[in-house]
């Protein structure tokens, strides 16, 4: 099930946007896509300044020693 997904507007550079334009072209990957993968990109990187915190759903079984 496709999770849900909140409208925002960001500012990029116009080069930017040719580029993703072109991208999508050839791939027929939507632009969205490839901004939400850059952002995955830049959280993953910086994700030690991010707080740390349980999920807030279930995942399974728990990797915490018992």
């Amino acid at each position: 099930m496709p999770r849900k997904k909140v409208s925002t507007t960001i500012y990029i550079e116009p080069e930017q946007l040719e580029l993703l334009k072109l991208l999508n072209e050839r791939t027929k990957v939507p632009m969205a896509e490839f901004i939400r993968e850059g952002i995955d990109m830049v959280l993953q990187k910086h994700r030690e300044k991010l707080p740390g915190q349980l999920p807030l759903v279930d995942n399974g079984p728990s990797r915490r020693p018992t």
